[in-house]
């Protein structure tokens, strides 16, 4: 995909663009004081000394708050020290003051492409669709719409494969808990008969012992059972006796 094409609206490109952005012919830049400031910050933006021109240009808002053009210069001089958010602020503004469709349509390109620079590619969108409705020759424009629109797209693509991807890691998550949970159920299950072996055969080891304790209790039982009977065979023999012995 090709890269985008951000071509900033400045005074170099006024004459391509028809723009009327720092005539002498403006009723603002008629008042020497004004009009100092704009010169100098125009020659510093040149040079490329883009914050000292900011400064310049901030002075000639300080002299007229209303000074739409200033404001777009402030926007362009921002937009140079990749101060997009605050750019783009400014290009509002310049846009909200402007009645001519022009200077509208190049404050909203400029909008576009400091919101796509802060990667705000949605609202990027937006201000290329405002600009190209009142400017429908700006190719630029309609250039950098394609990209945006493209961009947007692969981002959504991409944010789509990120929560797909998101969404499998968790279901293997809980595939593989499940799975563990039956491989212990199996383990348990394999160890099961060992301990059901265990189990008897500590059963049997009570039965037996219960058995012998049975046998040994019936064993005296029947031993005292023969105790009492010689006991009364005894008592009986020495009762007879007792009866046949004579008094002398």
């Amino acid at each position: 995909m090709s890269k985008v094409r951000i071509h900033i609206i400045t005074r170099k490109n006024i004459a391509y663009l028809s723009l009327l952005l720092l005539v002498a012919s403006s009723p603002l830049l008629r008042a020497q004081g004004e009009k100092k400031y704009i010169r100098q910050g125009n020659r510093e933006y040149a040079d490329n000394k883009y914050s000292e021109s900011e400064i310049s240009y901030r002075r000639a808002i300080d002299k007229n708050k209303n000074f739409s053009d200033a404001l777009f210069n402030i926007g362009n001089a921002l937009y140079k020290q990749e101060k997009f958010e605050e750019a783009g602020k400014q290009f509002i503004n310049n846009a909200d003051l402007n009645e001519d469709k022009r200077k509208r349509s190049a404050a909203l390109y400029n909008l576009g492409n400091s919101l796509l620079m802060a990667n705000r590619v949605g609202e990027s969108i937006e201000a290329y669709k405002g600009s190209l409705r009142l400017n429908p020759d700006n190719m630029e424009a309609k250039y950098n719409l394609a990209y945006a629109q493209d961009l947007l797209n692969q981002q959504q693509q991409q944010q789509q494969q990120q929560q797909q991807q998101d969404q499998n890691n968790k279901d293997n998550k809980d595939q593989n808990k499940n799975n563990k949970k039956e491989d212990q159920n199996q383990n348990n299950e394999q160890q099961n008969p060992d301990n059901q072996k265990d189990q008897q055969k500590q059963q049997q080891q009570q039965q037996d012992i219960s058995r012998e304790d049975a046998e040994r209790l019936l064993n005296a039982i029947a031993n005292d059972e023969k105790n009492v009977q010689e006991k009364v065979r005894l008592q009986k023999a020495a009762k007879s006796k007792v009866r046949t012995t004579k008094n002398w």
